[in-house]
């Protein structure tokens, strides 16, 4: 298990410290959680809940036009 160091003003501290001891843990384990919690690899729920939400935007399944290219310069 590894260690990091933490450089909090007092005000910060005692917000950990109440929030540590009204949620029964310890600090690190009360810092640890929070971090699990905000260090995901997903999207958040806001975000999810915008899918299909723009009828324009194409999907993956759905067959790309690309319209006409257009001319190129000739260097």
């Amino acid at each position: 298990m590894s260690q990091i160091t933490l450089y909090l003003d007092d005000a910060t501290q005692t917000l950990v410290e109440q929030a540590a001891k009204a949620n029964g843990v310890s600090k690190s384990r009360w810092v640890a959680d929070i971090i699990r919690k905000h260090a995901v690899h997903e999207w958040p729920q806001d975000c999810l809940q915008l899918a299909g939400r723009f009828a324009d935007f194409p999907l993956l399944d759905q067959p790309q036009t690309l319209g006409v290219d257009s001319p190129r310069l000739i260097f």
